[in-house]
């Protein structure tokens, strides 16, 4: 690739940005336009490679915004399409912008087995705990007993969490960002992109207009989101707070919020996180935690590379074919009798 260096403004499209004013989905555009010229540098993919695909719902407007090659899809089936995609030409570097009635209802069979084939996409998760577009109806990740407009009186369905998903279905990949930490978000996608196979970032995104603080108990500013949730790094101290004075323990079989310090308890005592580890265990934990019993774990959960990319495999066991087939078509001609002139 040339010397060129992107910038933000070379992922950006010439389209009137139409959702709401205050809307989370704008920071999340912001993110991956920010993100995509470091992708380009550190994995050498050149701008006419990116693709976005997306299905049906308010985040699915994305890829009007992006100055890539896209498609838009249709309800729940981005993923399908994505994956055909990857398939027909793996050069392609293909995103994916979903949201959790778009992926989590109509599309949950395309969702868990696109995760569990591996295939080679960046699936950014938008989780508003709503159905946008459609004007309100609850959703798989609305919380108990939500009032909407198809739940008048509650919903009664415990909601999906996204995360605990992703890794019952042997996902690779999963990180978490919030819609108002861009530069969260930014560093979540680029390791998404760098990680081959699939991965799925989740962004808790607020819709103020249906669903408005959903997610503020834990991220309603600065102040909140130090106390209530914990952004995880590999190799690095499970700490959290203004000071960065809680940490997580492993006790009894479970995860214990303890305060460094108090109660006997040192910075040996905390974990360290290994987003690399093959065992689910742990990260499960990690993905499972809600307030007020728990921190909200936010960033880097689970990366663990493995060799088996479906798009990948796909593409082994064609040039196998493909190669047996001309030998055994060389064969047949040498063995046919046939006679060649050579000029």
């Amino acid at each position: 690739m040339a010397d060129y260096k992107y910038t933000p403004a070379d992922f950006k499209s010439d389209q009137e940005v139409r959702w709401c004013p205050g809307c989370g989905d704008h920071a999340i555009l912001n993110a991956v336009q920010r993100a995509l010229p470091e992708v380009a540098d550190r994995t050498d993919t050149p701008h006419n490679l990116f693709t976005f695909i997306s299905g049906i719902g308010c985040s699915s407007r994305f890829i009007y915004y992006m100055k890539t090659f896209g498609f838009h899809s249709v309800h729940g089936r981005a993923n399908a399409v994505a994956t055909g995609v990857k398939v027909a030409n793996p050069d392609l570097a293909v995103w994916v912008t979903t949201g959790d009635g778009d992926s989590l209802a109509i599309g949950g069979n395309h969702f868990i087995h696109a995760i569990r084939r591996n295939v080679d996409l960046n699936v950014i998760l938008f989780n508003n705990e709503i159905y946008g577009l459609t004007k309100g109806q609850y959703s798989p990740t609305s919380k108990l007993g939500k009032i909407t407009k198809t739940s008048p009186y509650g919903t009664v369905e415990k909601p999906f969490n996204p995360g605990e998903l992703v890794i019952g279905a042997k996902g690779t990949f999963f990180a978490r960002s919030i819609d108002m930490e861009v530069q969260l978000s930014k560093e979540c996608m680029v390791q998404a992109a760098l990680h081959k196979g699939m991965s799925v970032v989740e962004v808790l995104q607020n819709c103020v207009i249906f669903n408005d603080k959903t997610h503020a108990a834990f991220a309603a500013d600065k102040a909140t989101r130090a106390e209530r949730t914990i952004t995880l790094r590999h190799g690095e101290k499970m700490l959290f707070g203004a000071d960065r004075e809680k940490g997580l323990v492993f006790e009894n079989m479970k995860l214990k919020v303890v305060t460094v310090g108090e109660e006997g308890y040192t910075l040996d005592d905390v974990l360290t996180h290994d987003a690399h580890e093959r065992d689910t265990t742990l990260h499960m934990m990690l993905a499972a935690m809600k307030y007020p019993d728990y921190p909200v774990a936010v960033g880097v959960i689970r990366a663990v590379e493995d060799d088996a990319v479906y798009d990948r495999a796909v593409q082994r066991q064609v040039d196998e074919v493909r190669a047996q087939s001309k030998i055994r078509c060389v064969d047949d001609l040498l063995h046919s009798g046939a006679t060649w002139e050579v000029e």
